[in-house]
Order: C-alpha cells, then sequence, then structure tokens
C-alpha cells in the first residue's frame, strides 16, 4: 500500500536553477529527492507545487511524494528532524502531512501568493533577497496600476514566450504595493500564475511608478497579449513565494 504526503517546506533560490529539475543544473527538487531516498531507503520522486524560475525563493512551498512507509506521529517527527539535518542550509522542511491519495500538491492548490521585495537604498544586507531600485518611484500611481490586473483574465503580456499551457487566464485576487522605510513589497495573489508573469508585472508597474508609461498604457499593453509590449522582467532576488492555500478536505487529520 502507497501513503500519500505533503511536505511543508521553504527554500533560499540563490544557489538553484529553480524547483524543477534540470540536465546539468542544481535545483530544489532534485535536491529533496536524494535526500528523502536516502532517508527512506527506496527511490522517492516529490511532485511540487509549482516552477520557480531560477533564483527565486520561497517563504512556503508545498510538494507531495508517494511512499509505502506509513509515517504517523513520532515518525513524522524523527523525518523531518532527519531531512533537516540532511539537507542544505538554504532549504527547510517544516511539516510532512498525511494527504488523501489522490491529493496532489499542484493541481489541487486554490491561490497562490507571492511578494516581491524592493529597496529604494543600496544596502548589503539586502542584496541578493531584494531588487534596488535607484530614483523616485509614484507608488500612487503603481497602485492604480495594479488595481487595473482586476479587470482582465488573460495575461499572455506578461507571460514568458513559447511557454507550454493550455491557457494563460488568470483570476487575480488582490495586488498592492506597501511602502515603508525605503522598502517596497508588491503582494500579488491569484488562482495561478503564468512563467515570469510576477517579474513581468513588477517590472511594467515600475515603469508607471517612473511615470515612463501611464494606465491607460497598461490596459493597451494588456490587451496586446505582446510580452514585447510590457516592462522588462526584474531580478528573481526579490521574489518571494509565501503562501499556497489547498481545500481542507484533502488533508487527513
Amino acid at each position: 500500500m502507497k501513503y500519500r504526503y505533503f511536505i511543508k517546506l521553504a527554500f533560499n533560490g540563490t544557489r538553484y536553477h529553480g524547483w524543477q529539475i534540470q540536465k546539468n543544473s542544481t535545483t530544489v527538487q532534485q535536491v529533496l529527492n536524494n535526500a528523502l531516498s536516502i532517508i527512506l531507503n527506496s527511490e522517492i520522486n516529490v511532485t511540487g507545487a509549482g516552477r520557480t524560475d531560477a533564483g527565486v525563493h520561497a517563504k512556503e512551498f508545498y510538494a507531495h511524494f508517494d511512499t509505502d512507509n506509513n509515517i504517523y506521529n513520532k515518525e513524522r517527527f524523527n523525518l523531518i528532524y532527519k531531512l533537516n539535518n540532511f539537507l542544505p542550509f538554504d532549504i527547510s522542511i517544516y511539516d510532512i502531512i498525511p494527504v488523501k491519495n489522490k491529493a496532489h500538491a499542484r493541481f489541487d492548490a486554490i491561490s497562490r501568493t507571492y511578494k516581491y521585495y524592493l529597496t529604494k537604498i543600496k544596502n548589503p544586507f539586502y542584496n541578493g533577497l531584494s531588487y534596488f531600485v535607484y530614483g523616485n518611484l509614484n507608488i500612487d500611481l503603481m497602485n492604480e496600476g495594479a488595481k487595473v490586473l482586476y479587470e482582465y483574465k488573460d495575461f499572455s503580456c506578461f507571460s514568458k514566450s513559447h511557454t507550454q499551457v493550455k491557457t494563460n487566464n488568470c483570476k487575480i485576487y488582490y495586488a498592492k504595493w506597501i511602502e515603508k522605510n525605503n522598502k517596497l513589497v508588491f503582494t500579488i495573489k491569484a488562482d495561478r500564475f503564468l512563467r515570469n508573469m510576477v517579474r513581468a508585472i513588477v517590472g511594467t508597474l515600475l515603469e508607471i511608478g517612473k511615470e515612463k508609461i501611464n494606465i491607460n498604457d497598461l490596459r493597451q499593453i494588456i490587451k496586446s497579449k505582446n510580452r514585447s509590449n510590457a516592462g522588462y522582467s526584474v531580478p528573481a532576488k526579490g521574489l518571494f513565494l509565501t503562501n499556497i492555500e489547498y481545500p481542507e478536505d484533502i488533508f487527513i487529520l
């Protein structure tokens, strides 16, 4: 009999070429597969909640795996302890959660939330985890632009070219900039995201904040469905996946 479990984890993506296994590159999925396979003494392949780009971080990420081992209570906590001792410093396991056999870390997700961190002053302690932007930014205009996102579903203009997906439609639930002490945080929540979508949205909203384009330009960019019309992709280092929601009925309580 196979048992399925969700792993709740976090990782600093600086040293990794994203989540998904790739040839000739170190990825989070590869490292986690290796750790689980060694500790459980059987081949384990985890399935992640999504695909993060190289250098992107996750404060909260989920993956699922199947095993013959019935991991409950003390065994579960022992496995968490062993994994955290085995894994490198930049990957941390928070929990291992029993779920129903058909539960899926990617397809059962109801929503995902990302945050993008900017700093307006050069600070060596933020380097690597935020993006330094020089010059004045009109935050009110950037938030007006963020509200425009609610009006649309097709975000092809913010998607990486030649990405094979069934649809470029996404439902945006929340999008807002907050500024405090020379730091800016953009939070965006949606039912799904396209590849490179958040970084392209941030780059485009920065163009609005610098008053290089206006709100009407943003509407035309979205309607064009053309990636070349949108703003630049901001660096991956400032992007964090911070929350994933699932229906409660997939968990075994």
